[in-house]
């Protein structure tokens, strides 16, 4: 059984100490053995926030990892604490909810090979020169790192909107690496600006309900705040289509800004935001992150370019995606919902 369960347990990628070059305004990698990197504050604020206590904290890995062991001897998954610890973090210590959030990491991979098939970001280069994504350079005064989207710079003409997910979660597995992200979690900004009939039809509600179910079941980040600026009229049709699928505490967390850059500020303050938006923190940089995720491109191939880790398990029922052969009524759905679009623009 031992050498079965060593032959499953993926290890942390190596760490190159060159990655971190050019980048040190955001945390470089983990080291392959855990060494707890929270500041104090940081490790009462999980203990308040997250029941994590730090007496406890590897025997509540090593518990999740013999739950996982047992339950499920065929996953291909890593076991490592820096690993594991993520998932706990983000189901506050609860071992069954944070094996369930594992099992659906895996399971998205699966269900959704479009994305994660050959996931690295060379793969994704266009959609990092386009300007679609990028994380601001300084965090919120609550430690947490802003993603910024601008959905309105691609075109359905210019590439699969999957490519777009690719990126985006690309961009997740690096800012979740950083113990002090898992604690504080990340802060959404996406600008519309430039959206149009285009852009908001395309996903349709088949697709946004997996990009919902991943972000929101399958995997281990806190999503604080999605704060939307410049939003057109059809913006109500778009979120017409995500709502349905958004969990209640989730949906409180969507602020609608329109273009008030006063009522942003009152969420985001000025001093970490890019002049585009009011900010005094400089010019809107695309390049830095492509850069830093580019340069970490050997430690996506090992994450994500390996075989099936759920090839051979026998999944719960209840898991993600379930119901995807029953797309007429999607597709039906999507009718009514593009007539909402049409009517709003």
């Amino acid at each position: 059984m031992a050498d079965q369960h060593e032959s499953i347990a993926l290890r942390s990628p190596p760490v190159d100490p060159s990655a971190a070059v050019g980048h040190s305004w955001f945390p470089g990698q983990p080291p392959p053995i855990y060494s707890c990197t929270l500041t104090p504050e940081l490790v009462a604020k999980a203990r308040e926030e997250l029941q994590e206590k730090p007496e406890w904290r590897l025997r509540d890995v090593q518990a999740l990892r013999d739950m996982i062991l047992k339950e499920h001897p065929n996953l291909r998954t890593r076991l490592d604490d820096a690993f594991l610890l993520r998932f706990l973090r983000a189901r506050k210590f609860d071992y069954d909810r944070a094996l369930q959030l594992l099992l659906n990491y895996h399971a998205g991979r699966k269900a959704w090979p479009e994305v994660f098939q050959d996931l690295k970001p060379s793969t994704v280069k266009h959609v990092l020169d386009l300007g679609f994504l990028t994380v601001l350079p300084q965090p919120d005064p609550n430690g947490r790192y802003i993603l910024c989207l601008r959905p309105g710079k691609w075109k359905s003409n210019d590439y699969p909107f999957v490519d777009n997910v690719r990126a985006i979660y690309l961009t997740l597995e690096k800012l979740i690496q950083p113990e002090e992200t898992q604690v504080n979690g990340i802060v959404i900004l996406a600008d519309y600006t430039g959206v149009g009939m285009s852009q908001a039809s395309n996903p349709g509600p088949f697709l946004a309900k997996k990009v919902v179910s991943i972000l929101q079941d399958g995997f281990p980040i806190r999503i604080k705040a999605v704060n939307i600026i410049n939003e057109p009229r059809i913006f109500k049709g778009i979120f017409a289509i995500i709502k349905p699928f958004l969990k209640e505490k989730m949906a409180e967390r969507y602020i609608l800004h329109g273009s008030d850059l006063r009522s942003l500020h009152r969420n985001i303050p000025r001093l970490v935001l890019p002049e585009e938006y009011g900010g005094t923190a400089g010019q809107l940089d695309m390049c830095a992150w492509s850069r830093l995720l580019l340069d970490c491109e050997e430690e996506f191939i090992v994450e994500f370019c390996q075989p099936d880790p759920l090839e051979g398990v026998v999944l719960p029922d209840s898991m993600l995606f379930e119901g995807e052969q029953g797309s007429g009524q999607d597709d039906d759905s999507f009718r009514g919902l593009r007539s909402q679009l049409y009517y709003c623009y």
